[in-house]
C-alpha cells in the first residue's frame, strides 16, 4: 500500500513538479513581475494548504478518502497540460496560466488530507517515520523526473508549452494506478489492526482539534515559520530567468537538483526520526536560514548550493513533520488535524512568496527577516519537544 501510494505520487508529481520547476520563469515569459510571480506561486501554495481546513474535516465526516484523493489527483492531471494554451491566448495568457497554476494546487488541497490519512493507516504497521519517508522518497523521485522531462522537451523545441502536453502521459498513469489500488484496498482501516502503538499528547477522546492544544499549536507555528523562510521555488525560478543565470532548458534542471536532494533527505530523516525522535527536526530552521541569501544570489554556484539546501529542508519538512503530526492525533481526527495544520503553512507560504517577491531587490533585508523567523522557530520547536515529554 505504501509503495502503491508512492507510485501514484511519483507519477502525479512528474506532472505537478514538472510545471512547478518552471512556473516562475513561465510567468516571467508571459510578462509577470517578481511580485506577481511571488503572489501567484505563493498564493497557489497557500491555497493548497489553506483549503485543507475545509477538506480535512469534510473527508473525516464523509469517510470518502479514496473519492477525495481521486478528484484531487484528477485536477492536477488535467490543469497542467492545459498550461500549453497560455502562450497562444494573447493578453489573457498570463491570467490563464495563473488560474491553472492555482487550480493545480487546489487539486492538491482536495487530495492531501485524504491521501495522508490513507498513508497514515498504511504506515502505522511499519512506523510513521519510515513509512512517510519511503513515500516521500518515491514522491521526490517523480518530482525529479518531471523537471527532466520538461528540460528535455524545452531543449528540443526551445519552449516550455510542448512539455506540458507530454505530462499527460504520467498523469494518466497515476489515475490508472489509483483506480487499481482502490479496487484492491477499498478500506485502509484494515491496516490499523497491525499498527505500531504511538504516544499521543492529546486526550484519548480528542477526535477533533477544535480545542486548542499547546503542543499542536506550538509545532504548527514552528512549521509555519520554516515554510515562510523557504520563500517558494517560484521566486527562485523567476530569479533564474530574470538574472539570466541559466539558459531556458536548464531552469527545470535546477529544480530537479532540489528534488534529487529532497529524495535522499526524506527517507534518511524518516529513519532518524523513528530512532532518535523529533529532535531531528532541529535541523530544519538551521538549513532554512541560508535559503534566501544563497538562492537569490547573483552567481550560479551560490544559487545551486542554496537550491540543495532548499531541497534538503523541504525533504525533511514534507516527510518527518507529517510523521510528527500523525503521532499527535489519534485515528478519526487526523484529516481535520492535517487540515488545521496546513492553515499555518498556507498562510506562511503566501507570506513567504509575497515578501520574497516584494523584497526581490533587497535580498539583505529578506535574509534578515528569514533568519529572525528561524531563530523564533528553533525556540518554538524546543518548547514543543518539552511539552511533548511532559505529556508522556
Amino acid at each position: 500500500m505504501i509503495v502503491g501510494l508512492g507510485m501514484v505520487s511519483l507519477t502525479i508529481d512528474m506532472v505537478a513538479d514538472g510545471a512547478m520547476s518552471v512556473n516562475g520563469a513561465f510567468l516571467a515569459q508571459l510578462g509577470a513581475s517578481a511580485l506577481l510571480a511571488g503572489l501567484v506561486t505563493g498564493g497557489a501554495d497557500a491555497i493548497a494548504l489553506l483549503l485543507r481546513l475545509a477538506t480535512g474535516p469534510w473527508v473525516d465526516k464523509t469517510g470518502r478518502y479514496w473519492t477525495f484523493t481521486i478528484i484531487g489527483y484528477a485536477l492536477t492531471a488535467v490543469s497542467v497540460p492545459l498550461l500549453a494554451v497560455a502562450p497562444f491566448a494573447g493578453g489573457a495568457g498570463l491570467a490563464i496560466a495563473s488560474l491553472l497554476l492555482i487550480l493545480e494546487r487546489t487539486g492538491k488541497a482536495i487530495r492531501s488530507p485524504a491521501k495522508t490519512v490513507l498513508l497514515a493507516d498504511a504506515t502505522g504497521a511499519v512506523g510513521h517515520g519510515k513509512g512517510f519517508g519511503v513515500h516521500k522518497a518515491l514522491d521526490q523521485f517523480g518530482a525529479f523526473l518531471g523537471p527532466l522531462l520538461v528540460a528535455a522537451v524545452a531543449t528540443l523545441v526551445g519552449a516550455y508549452w510542448p512539455a506540458f502536453l507530454w505530462l499527460i502521459i504520467p498523469g494518466a498513469a497515476a489515475m490508472l494506478t489509483l483506480f487499481w489500488m482502490r479496487a484492491r484496498v477499498p478500506d485502509t482501516a484494515v491496516f490499523r489492526q497491525r499498527a505500531v502503538p504511538a504516544v499521543s499528547v492529546l486526550p484519548a477522546d480528542a477526535d477533533r482539534v477544535d480545542t486548542p492544544h499547546v503542543t499542536f499549536l506550538l509545532f504548527a507555528t514552528f512549521a509555519a515559520l520554516t515554510t515562510f523562510g523557504l520563500i517558494g521555488f517560484g521566486v527562485i525560478t523567476f530569479h533564474l530567468e530574470d538574472a539570466r543565470l541559466v539558459p531556458l532548458p536548464a531552469v527545470p534542471l535546477v529544480y530537479a537538483l532540489a528534488m534529487f536532494v529532497a529524495a535522499f533527505a526524506a527517507p534518511a530523516t524518516g529513519w532518524a526520526y523513528d530512532r532518535l525522535g523529533a529532535r531531528i527536526l532541529l535541523v530544519v530552521p538551521v538549513l532554512t536560514a541560508f535559503v534566501p541569501a544563497l538562492c537569490l544570489a547573483g552567481e550560479l554556484p551560490l544559487v545551486l548550493v542554496g537550491v540543495c539546501i532548499w531541497g534538503a529542508a523541504t525533504g525533511v519538512q514534507d516527510s518527518t513533520i507529517k510523521a510528527f503530526v500523525a503521532g499527535l492525533v489519534p485515528p478519526g481526527g487526523q484529516g481535520a488535524a492535517f487540515g488545521k495544520f496546513a492553515v499555518f503553512q498556507g498562510v506562511a507560504a503566501l507570506a513567504g512568496g509575497a515578501v520574497a517577491g516584494a523584497l526581490y531587490g533587497n535580498v539583505a533585508l529578506l535574509t534578515t527577516l528569514v533568519i529572525v523567523a528561524q531563530i523564533i522557530a528553533l525556540v518554538l520547536l524546543v518548547a514543543t519537544l518539552q511539552q511533548r515529554r511532559a505529556h508522556r
